[in-house]
């Protein structure tokens, strides 16, 4: 007697069914652990520049930059994704979210927000936002977005 050695259609297709139940478990998973890390790291970027102005606040007295300097963080430059941070951090180099101001800063308030744009754009948080007293929103349906 010969043995024969190989699979059958029918085993064939039981794997493929299963490898494609498991992948449409897994894909969405993964695409929102992705959202929530680009997430994560966009309100990382509003707690350092919430964090620069508050150092400015200790300095200066004042949101604003002193003596008619040029600020490093303003609303031309804010136009880009992560426009606005060039001059305080080279970090914010990503292009999933574009920073830019809520309102235009005042001696004793301002209010930062992150916009998601591309890939990023559909995230359930939606715009993130930062003010000076520390109060972070988000204009989305999801739930917890400010960890």
């Amino acid at each position: 007697m010969k043995k024969e050695i190989g699979f059958t259609l029918v085993e064939l297709m039981i794997v493929i069914g299963i490898i494609g139940i498991l992948s449409s478990i897994a894909l969405p998973a993964y695409l929102d652990y992705a959202m929530a890390t680009k997430r994560a790291t966009a309100q990382s970027d509003l707690m350092k520049l919430s964090l620069f102005f508050e150092r400015r606040y200790t300095e200066n007295n004042s949101y604003l930059i002193p003596n008619g300097g040029t600020d490093p963080v303003s609303t031309a430059v804010c136009a880009t994704a992560g426009g606005c941070v060039a001059d305080i951090d080279p970090s914010f180099s990503h292009d999933n979210y574009n920073y830019s101001y809520v309102t235009t800063p005042t001696s004793t308030s301002f209010s930062f927000q992150a916009t998601p744009q591309g890939k990023q754009a559909n995230d359930k948080c939606g715009t993130m936002t930062i003010s000076e007293t520390g109060a972070t929103t988000s204009s989305g349906t999801g739930t917890k977005c400010w960890r």
